[in-house]
């Protein structure tokens, strides 16, 4: 089940970042944006960053002994937690003021629907080691929150926040930094929770 759940959810993830990008570049620059900022603007959203994350992580597990750092059991376990939160924090919050049509819809669901629950099944079935230690759960917050923080940076600087709840410019920036910090912390429940079923769920 290992290799053709990696081929699926490579394909799969691949497939929507390259439309995702495809889309997005064009639109932007129609928009009157210029190249460098389309770049910058599609590679600041959480959502792409952990896609791309779980495609380097399936290609690290089909290219053994290649990108060997996608291929630990901390990259896994925090690509896991990340894309699954993706998911969740998709379904339960933005799902309900994001309306996309036509390749923009298939994108989302892919990105975030198919993409989360096929890897999520890859590592509880084949991903896990058995060898995470309680102290690798704060570890998996480094990208988590360098992202938050740089989003939030970028936000200061140029008024463009990639999701409403840490958007300070509508928020405020107080109300946006206590988002970013709840953010945080179900990040890091999650991180401990992936910890607790690597331990509890040993890959055979």
């Amino acid at each position: 089940m290992d290799k053709p759940l990696a081929i699926t959810g490579f394909a799969v993830g691949a497939f929507a970042v390259i439309l995702q990008f495809a889309l997005t570049i064009p639109a932007r620059m129609n928009a009157g944006r210029d190249l460098a900022e389309a770049l910058v603007f599609f590679f600041s959203f959480f959502t792409i960053l952990t896609n791309i994350g779980a495609v380097l992580v399936y290609a690290a597990s089909l290219l053994r002994g290649r990108l060997s750092f996608f291929a630990t059991p901390l990259a896994r376990a925090a690509i896991a937690v990340c894309i699954t939160i993706v998911g969740l924090v998709y379904a339960t919050v933005l799902a309900k003021i994001w309306a996309p049509e036509g390749l923009f819809w298939l994108c989302d669901v892919l990105l975030h629907y198919a993409a989360p629950v096929i890897y999520a099944l890859w590592w509880l079935t084949a991903g896990r080691s058995g060898t995470l230690q309680w102290s690798d759960a704060p570890r998996m917050l480094v990208f988590p929150v360098l992202y938050l923080v740089y989003a939030m940076m970028r936000g200061q600087l140029t008024g463009l926040y990639p999701y409403p709840f840490i958007d300070a410019a509508a928020l405020g920036l107080g109300p946006a930094l206590v988002n970013a910090a709840v953010v945080a912390l179900v990040f890091l429940v999650f991180s401990f929770g992936a910890v607790a079923l690597d331990r509890r769920l040993k890959s055979p």
